[in-house]
């Protein structure tokens, strides 16, 4: 019997490794986008251990990550107090528009996800949608109008 259970825990611990491996980089990029470097790696942190916690549950899901997703969501009514941000460089680091946080700032929160993470981390509109719980149009619909918004806020051509 007791081995029985060190091998249930063995295959809880590598299974949820495995899911760990595929889901930790995907929501720590989506919660960065979405609030900022620091509050967003506490929030896949918080997200992630919530799967751990429950990976049982969770690991049946068919969209585990979009449901961490929404977790991490629920999770960062604690960090409300502290300041969100874009997830990218403060404006003194020379590779990108030094306007561009404040224009990403005014963006809806679908619209910044899904234009920083198509174009920053190259994922795909199946990635986001999934991920947002949307349909892909959707995603291509507000990836379409944060362009918009953001060649017109920067005076700039947006290249998709």
């Amino acid at each position: 019997m007791e081995i029985a259970l060190v091998d249930a825990g063995e295959e809880r611990r590598e299974s949820f490794t495995r899911f760990f491996s595929e889901a930790e980089p995907r929501l720590r990029h989506a919660f960065i986008a979405r609030y900022g470097l620091d509050v967003g790696r506490e929030v896949t942190a918080d997200a992630l251990t919530y799967g751990w916690e429950h990976w049982e549950r969770v690991r049946a899901m068919d969209n585990s990550i979009g449901y961490l997703y929404r977790v991490g969501r629920t999770s960062f009514r604690r960090y409300r107090r502290k300041p969100t941000g874009t997830g990218l460089p403060s404006h003194r680091e020379p590779w990108f528009e030094p306007a561009l946080p404040g224009a990403l700032a005014q963006l809806s929160e679908r619209q910044r996800v899904t234009v920083v993470l198509k174009h920053s981390f190259k994922w795909t509109f199946a990635e986001i949608a999934d991920l947002l719980g949307i349909s892909i149009p959707s995603a291509q619909k507000h990836e379409r109008r944060a362009l918009a918004k953001l060649r017109k806020e920067l005076g700039v051509e947006i290249h998709a």
